[in-house]
């Protein structure tokens, strides 16, 4: 066991520290560039989550690609339907979390690649408006 002194922003730390192999070869390690400063204030939050995710950026001509990993929860516009930029067309749950997926353009959904309950990958194509 040895006992090392930690100092991290002023404050030292006494530790026990269990040596598994002795690999001291008497050398001191040359200094890093210091840590950036962490105070015990939280930082600024950013921006908090909007309750819907951005549409994906289409991965074919008029496909929606799925914005993260997840499972779909609903689909909520059939072949045939039309739609607006904006429309909601799916949920897809990640994370705990439901997120809405948005129509990038508007036109007519011309086939649907998934269905509920399905796990898809990001990037994934969802559906397509033509």
């Amino acid at each position: 066991m040895k006992k090392l002194r930690i100092t991290v922003e002023g404050t030292a730390y006494d530790v026990t520290v269990e040596v598994l192999e002795d690999t001291d070869t008497g050398m001191i390690a040359a200094p890093t560039a210091p840590a950036p400063a962490v105070s015990g204030a939280p930082a600024p939050a950013a921006p908090g989550p909007t309750p819907s995710a951005p549409a994906a950026a289409p991965t074919g001509a008029g496909e929606v690609a799925s914005p993260l990993a997840g499972t779909i929860v609903s689909i909520d516009v059939a072949v045939g339907d039309t739609v607006s930029a904006g429309d909601q067309v799916l949920v897809l749950e990640a994370m705990k979390m439901n997120n809405v997926v948005q129509a990038p353009t508007s036109g007519t959904v011309t086939a649907i690649a998934v269905q509920p309950g399905a796990t898809v990958t990001e990037g994934q194509g969802l559906l397509t408006i033509g």
